[in-house]
């Protein structure tokens, strides 16, 4: 099971960053950074069938490639944004954790627009 797999990474890696802090602080973020470069690439695996899956599915109905395209990217900014909040916070960098933060959400509301405009103009198309 890949769960375990992952569960594995992270106990592992707070094991060593537990270790490590004692004796050399500075090679914390090293740590935190390979454990979550590692469970990454463990995910890259489902990533890729769910992306095959929506693909699939936007093929087979009348839906906009374009959209489907724009989700996967959305999804992914979010899902590097968290990891970068992540480790800015556990260098003790909140205040850079919550600029890229900010950053990552205004970058996810600029690429919703298209979305959000169609959506629009389909529901004024539905009302009377």
């Amino acid at each position: 099971m890949d769960i375990i797999k992952i569960i594995g990474v992270g106990l592992i890696a707070l094991i060593i960053i537990v270790i490590v802090k004692q004796y050399r602080p500075e090679f914390v973020l090293y740590v935190s950074l390979a454990a979550g470069v590692l469970i990454l690439v463990l995910i890259m695996d489902k990533m890729e069938a769910i992306v095959d899956l929506l693909t699939t599915l936007s093929n087979k109905t009348t839906l906009n490639n374009e959209f489907l395209v724009l989700l996967i990217k959305i999804t992914g900014i979010a899902f590097l944004t968290e990891f970068a909040v992540s480790i800015c916070k556990d260098s003790g960098e909140t205040a850079i954790a919550n600029k890229v933060d900010l950053g990552g959400k205004v970058i996810i509301i600029s690429m919703s627009i298209p979305i959000i405009a169609s959506l629009l103009e389909t529901i004024i198309q539905i009302l009377p």
